[in-house]
């Protein structure tokens, strides 16, 4: 009894000492070595059933393994999970009848470790295949690259294998066919290609096997199990593509032709699934309207016309195989000469009277080899030179067109097939470069920018020639000419009925008949402006972003930077302001939220749903808007409107069932399930489990503030963890352009390719101020001295911030307003700039390797914000070049910046750092070898992350600085010196 009382009391004793233990842990800051184990929603990956009664996601973290998250909406506690492996971007599908889930599950992170010195090779991918109305019940497949289930019937799963079995010159492989009722699986060897149709009762694939033996195009009827061989041949069968409805469908034949360095390709069209009408079209037999030397191009998907009697698909030309013809020439010569040769030798020994002995007749024999004739330099192999030539009248600068050389190769032409007459058209040529089939197949949508290219990639200024192509006839006709497009909001947007267009010119929305050449001012007598005010670039008049057309294609709904207007595009009806009360409660109504993927048009005679975001508030919500009896009814109902970041609305397919998406910046993601008025919102995920064992921010702040200039801009400011009133705390200013809008966005911790993150600041003691920049042309640098330091003055005046404590950070362009403040200002006592522009001169010569392009588009018509070219405007790019301030640089600076920077060329870099070492400023440049603009590469995310929250601790809190820092490291010991800082998951 003794001893059972002892135990018991010594039970007790430890079980308190445990929990005191677990209640006395305290949450402390989120370091670096944290965030490899960091698990949360990967991006994008809920998905809802179509009945709305099942949810899934992937919950991943950094550097580590995830997991499959399965629960039902309405019972968040039946929640499951299945480990997935590691993967960046996770595989998942739900069938459409909700039954059954798939998902891909990848090698584990240790698997992929272990096997990185031979690139991963071996490692295998499963799918994992859920009941979900069988208590999770799941079946495992081996091997997997690819799957689909079989559409709207929900009864068969499509599953690609890898067997990685060399088979030949076989390019298919093993093909699964789950019969998902009966668990009975077919197997079909050597699919290219497979794909379902949209109902799900027709499985269309194709065959590639070793020697092309038994290629060919195959339907499968799922129901009877019926397989038609459509066409059988020694050719390669690809590109199927199903129509909408899934009644017909097309692909190509590709057939070799050693001739050319193309296949011949051939057209093959079915319709009537139930006993299949195949139509062929081979353009070898049309020599009357095929284009000489042309074939059809595998590089565009064959598609058929809505009502099933034309076909449309790309050409290109073909290409001869001169190589091969000119080394069967030059053999056949050489064995000619050869042959030649020997008769004449011959002749010569069988002469030869001096020949007594053998002996005479090897002599004989060795004088002819000696006196043969060498081989001429000129007959000797080339080698060409490797070189490029830049000519001043090229439209596209060399680098641009090494960019664009694989899509330029790949480039093909639209052609249409009637299959009433058998006749092919085709429907472009060299002088429209760009075709768009309209909806409906009425008219194709032509543009052609050659004659304006140049000029495009030297000042920015776009503009477009734009025809009409009539798809019954081929007939074209040029609808604008020189058409300006100060954006893409510009652009002429194709109506649903496939015969009307919307564009903007000159500061209003017209749209225009192209069955009656009929142009309307749409917005000429709206007492509002389309035009965005606010969009401060060198260019002129850029349009607001519309909503689109209506189903109907009666109306188009356009922004006006506020509110939603529903305008008529006949002769009845006036516009009408669909949300009313925008521009007086500084409301923009931003975007629609589309609940149907498959809809066309916006559906009037439905509710819309409408993001709203308050400009100085910074709430953000939803608003329904109700249908009438034509068109939709004024007045905006507030469904939602909170102090977050409201982004997704959302809906099951098949049931009345929502979900939306709310954040703050302290608060992850998360989803909530709803109904059509968004009522009671239930959340249903747990993002960041691990986020309660770790200090967040405690909150945020607005800051309004004047810029020099007199405009009325905010500050976002993001206080530290643990914050007490009255203290001040060392700041980060960080920028790009205009972010206070990002007041209530979550920041995910994790290693950014730029080293920042939020959240990890403020958890670690530090206040986070984001300011808005707007700009004046001519001045980029000094809009930034304009806007930010008003900003933070302001900002000083809340008490939060310590003046004496401040640090700016930005990238790109956030790192060049960074590299220009640190001229023009002491307030900071250091600066972080990441892939900075330091002289806008040498710059705007450049090339963004990227793209290809020259830099002098960006300057004159896009971020750079200038006038014209530095000859034209030399003070305004000398007054704004960071490089040509630098002695006024006393702030200690850390550079980021790349020697395969694309977009920054690295030489801009270089020129800071140089010239602030010639005058012995502090400065720190950090590159990292082979990385791009942005770093890409784990290992350099998670070095360039620490090194700068390093050099902030010890400029801004006074702590030690790192070894790096006070001395830097010779390139002796710089191999221990990135030894000793590595750190993973494991520790």
């Amino acid at each position: 009894m003794i001893k059972f009382k002892f135990c018991l009391i010594l039970f007790l004793l430890l079980a308190q000492i445990g929990f005191g233990q677990e209640v006395s842990q305290e949450i402390r800051p989120i370091t670096w070595q944290d965030i490899p184990n960091w698990r949360s929603i990967s991006q994008n990956s809920f998905q809802m059933s179509s009945n709305g009664k099942w949810a899934v996601y992937a919950m991943m973290s950094v550097e580590g393994d995830g997991e499959v998250i399965v629960q039902k909406t309405d019972e968040p506690q039946t929640k499951k999970s299945f480990p997935i492996g590691s993967t960046t971007f996770p595989s998942i599908a739900f069938s459409e009848n909700g039954r059954w889930l798939a998902f891909k599950q990848y090698p584990k992170e240790s698997e992929k470790k272990a096997n990185s010195k031979n690139g991963s090779k071996g490692l295998k991918e499963k799918l994992i295949l859920l009941d979900l109305d069988n208590d999770f019940k799941q079946t495992v497949f081996e091997n997997v690259n690819s799957f689909s289930f079989n559409g709207k019937n929900s009864t068969h799963l499509g599953i690609n294998l890898g067997n990685g079995v060399a088979n030949g010159d076989a390019k298919g492989s093993d093909f699964l066919l789950v019969h998902l009722n009966s668990d009975k699986k077919q197997n079909i060897g050597n699919v290219l290609e497979f794909a379902f149709n949209k109902t799900g009762d027709y499985l269309a694939y194709s065959i590639d096997a070793a020697n092309q033996s038994g290629n060919g195009a195959y339907l499968l009827q799922l129901v009877t199990g019926k397989t038609e061989i459509l066409d059988s041949d020694t050719a390669t069968y690809k590109s199927i593509n199903w129509t909408e409805k899934g009644e017909a469908f097309a692909l190509l034949k590709l057939v070799k032709d050693k001739s050319f360095k193309q296949d011949h390709g051939k057209l093959l069209a079915i319709k009537n699934l139930s006993d299949p009408q195949l139509t062929i079209y081979d353009p070898k037999k049309d020599s009357i309207n095929f284009p000489k030397d042309y074939t059809i191009s595998p590089n565009r998907k064959p598609m058929w016309s809505e009502d099933l009697t034309r076909l449309f698909f790309g050409i290109h030309p073909l290409v001869p195989e001169k190589k091969q013809n000119k080394i069967a020439t030059q053999q056949t010569l050489r064995n000619v000469n050869k042959d030649s040769l020997e008769r004449v030798n011959l002749e010569k020994i069988k002469s030869d009277s001096t020949i007594k002995s053998l002996a005479d007749l090897q002599k004989a024999i060795a004088k002819i080899d000696s006196t043969k004739p060498k081989a001429s330099p000129e007959k000797k192999d080339k080698t060409k030179p490797d070189m490029t030539i830049w000519h001043w009248q090229d439209s596209r600068l060399q680098s641009r067109q090494q960019v664009l050389e694989n899509q330029d190769k790949n480039y093909s032409l639209w052609s249409m097939y009637d299959t009433r007459t058998g006749k092919h058209t085709t429907l472009q040529d060299s002088s429209m470069r760009e075709l768009t089939i309209m909806t409906k197949e009425k008219f194709g949508l032509g543009v052609d920018f050659q004659e304006y290219e140049l000029d495009i990639n030297l000042d920015g200024q776009n503009y477009r020639d734009i025809y009409s192509v009539n798809l019954q006839t081929g007939e074209r006709k040029l609808l604008f000419k020189k058409f300006y497009l100060p954006s893409f909001s510009s652009f002429p947007r194709i109506s649903t009925d496939g015969d009307k267009l919307l564009y903007a010119k000159d500061g209003h929305f017209y749209v225009y008949n192209l069955e009656t050449g009929i142009e309307k001012n749409l917005t000429e007598n709206i007492n509002t402006s389309f035009v965005n005010l606010e969009d401060d670039h060198n260019v002129e008049k850029p349009m607001i972003n519309p909503l689109g057309w209506s189903s109907d294609s009666k109306f188009v709904l356009l922004r006006d930077g506020w509110d939603v207007w529903q305008v008529p595009v006949g002769d009845k009806g006036k516009p009408i302001n669909l949300t009313q009360n925008g521009r007086s409660e500084k409301i923009r109504y931003q975007m629609r939220f589309t609940l149907d993927p498959e809809e066309k048009g916006i559906d009037l005679s439905k509710p819309i749903f409408i993001r709203k975001y308050g400009e100085f508030s910074k709430k953000s919500g939803i608003s329904k808007i109700s249908p009438g009896k034509s068109g939709l009814i004024p007045g905006a109902k507030s469904l939602i409107w909170e102090d977050a970041n409201i982004n997704r609305l959302s809906k099951a397919k098949n049931a009345e069932v929502y979900y939306l998406s709310k954040e703050k910046f302290n608060e992850p993601t998360e989803i909530y399930i709803t109904d059509a008025d968004l009522t009671d919102p239930k959340k249903i995920t747990q993002n960041a489990p691990d986020a309660p064992k770790f200090k967040w921010s405690s909150g945020v702040r607005l800051v309004d503030y004047i810029s020099d200039k007199g405009d009325t801009l905010q500050a976002a400011l993001f206080l530290p963890a643990g914050f007490v009133e009255g203290k001040k705390y060392p700041t980060i200013v960080y920028y790009y352009e205009k972010l206070s809008q990002t007041l209530h966005n979550y920041s995910t911790p994790g290693f950014s390719g730029t080293g920042w993150n939020p959240n990890v600041y403020t958890s670690n003691g530090y206040a986070v101020l984001i300011p808005d920049i707007v700009y004046k042309l001519d001045d980029p640098g000094m809009s930034a001295v304009w806007c930010v330091l008003p900003a933070v003055k302001e900002a000083i005046k809340t008490g939060i911030i310590d003046e004496k404590n401040m640090g700016l950070h930005g990238h790109s362009w956030g790192g060049y307003q960074t590299s220009f403040l640190i001229t023009q200002t002491d307030m900071f006592k250091a600066a972080a700039a990441g892939a900075p522009l330091t002289n806008m001169i040498s710059m705007y010569d450049l090339i963004y390797w990227n793209s290809g392009g020259g830099n002098m588009s960006i300057f004159e018509a896009s971020q750079g914000r200038f006038r014209g070219a530095p000859w034209e405007n030399w003070d305004a790019y000398q007054r704004n070049s960071p490089v040509y301030h630098v002695k006024n640089v006393n702030t200690p600076l850390l550079l980021l910046h790349n020697d395969k920077d694309g977009a920054v060329d690295f030489t801009q870099g270089i020129e800071y750092y140089n010239a602030l070492r010639r005058l012995k400023k502090p400065v720190i440049m950090v590159q990292y070898k082979g990385e791009n603009h942005g770093l890409s590469k784990l290992e350099n995310r998670k070095d360039y992350s620490v090194r700068m929250m390093e050099f902030f601790d010890h400029h801004l809190k006074g702590e030690e600085a790192a070894n790096w820092i006070s001395s830097g490291v010779s390139k002796l010991k710089l191999d221990e010196h990135l030894e000793t800082r590595l750190f993973d998951t494991n520790n």
